[in-house]
């Protein structure tokens, strides 16, 4: 990976944990629920970008890798990790 790509990530990341120290804060001073509500659907929808690009970044670095080894252990081990991860979502 890139490092102009790992710093977006990190900064991606950086600004949901501001985003979830805010929400934190908004409790705090006993906000309106329907506006903490608004946040941290606005968090989830950011962690599922950041989700994204990680998958995307691994499946082209990683993924991509064991596939040009030619090695199917290799192979059938990212396989494997990929599904896991889904079958995790699902629960």
């Amino acid at each position: 990976m890139g490092s102009d790509r790992k710093t977006a990530k990190v900064n991606r990341f950086r600004r949901i944990s501001g985003q979830v120290q805010g929400i934190a804060q908004m409790v705090a001073d006993d906000r309106y629920c329907i506006e903490i509500l608004h946040q941290i659907q606005a968090v989830k929808a950011a962690l599922a970008r950041a989700e994204s690009e990680v998958l995307r970044d691994h499946a082209a670095c990683c993924v991509a890798e064991a596939i040009a080894s030619g090695d199917p252990v290799a192979q059938q081990t990212k396989l494997d990790e990929i599904v896991d991860l889904f079958d995790k979502t699902k629960r």
